[in-house]
């Protein structure tokens, strides 16, 4: 057990973590392309470089423990989803075009998630932020409108105080305009104590924007190996890969097997020369 928690630890350091690009993290520096605001082809309501300053400053923050009610009605509290990562977006149900495009772009990513790194280990939340019309039914209408029906996602709606509280914490900006609202288009990661993460920007993305950073809070990238549970994390973690030509993901022992070898190898090498080196005799390599 030592030996192979060692073994993982230095992978752990060597191993090369996968750009995300369209994406804000709370890790790296990456820029994030241009950003789309809901405002079709005129001039935004909203001041574009004070909401993407807002959006950027939010990561790391920790999110408040709103009461929201689901789109059956009940009642559930944030702090009900901690403890494992969490994926969270804001819409407007009578969105016609940038709000359903964000949807069917997660659906397409959260479903690829769920195959490869389990469907119980994080949630989805998708959250109404008109609140007049955002009520429970109007959620649920949208949910079949984008034909979702997943069981770790939720469609939430709340009060006006509520919601403006939650999207601040969130980094996520909206104005009313004269076609609904103009939004900056975010996807939010937190991470299982409610942090912000990653800030994933734009109506559409590959799924490794989403799904990489999914993998790392899921699979503890950062976690030390504690007992058997987390070793068999970290092998998950190195050998779920992404497969560009089925736009998806499969797990590779492969991978591991190699970065095993070569570890024994260097290993072995060194008790060699260490052995040698004691008994007064040259290397056989040197």
């Amino acid at each position: 057990m030592s030996a192979l928690r060692t073994l993982l630890l230095a992978a752990l350091l060597t191993w090369p973590a996968v750009a995300v690009g369209v994406a804000w993290g709370d890790e790296n520096g990456s820029t994030a392309t241009a950003p789309v605001f809901d405002s079709g082809q005129r001039q935004s309501a909203l001041d574009e470089a004070a909401a993407l300053a807002a959006s950027r400053a939010a990561v790391g923050r920790e999110i408040g423990a709103y009461t929201l009610r689901d789109q059956h009605g009940k009642s559930l509290s944030l702090a009900d989803f901690r403890g494992q990562p969490l994926i969270v977006n804001m819409v407007y149900t009578s969105c016609y075009h940038t709000c359903p495009m964000i949807s069917q772009t997660l659906a397409r990513a959260v479903e690829v998630a769920a195959e490869a790194l389990g469907a119980e280990r994080f949630s989805v939340l998708t959250i109404g932020f008109d609140t007049p019309v955002d009520t429970p039914p109007a959620m649920a209408a949208y949910a079949r409108r984008q034909d979702i029906d997943a069981s770790y996602w939720k469609f939430l709606s709340g009060d006006g105080a509520t919601i403006k509280a939650l999207a601040a914490d969130l980094g996520f900006s909206f104005t009313a305009s004269p076609k609904g609202f103009d939004h900056l288009a975010q996807t939010t990661l937190l991470d299982g104590d409610g942090r912000i993460y990653r800030q994933i920007l734009g109506e559409s993305f590959a799924l490794p924007i989403i799904v990489e950073p999914l993998k790392d809070l899921v699979f503890g990238r950062r976690k030390p190996i504690a007992d058997f549970d987390d070793l068999i994390d970290k092998v998950r973690l190195f050998c779920t890969i992404y497969d560009p030509s089925r736009d998806a993901y499969r797990f590779d022992i492969s991978l591991f097997i190699s970065m095993s070898v070569g570890f024994v190898s260097i290993v072995g090498m060194i008790i060699y020369l260490i052995r040698g080196l004691r008994r007064g005799r040259p290397s056989a390599l040197s």
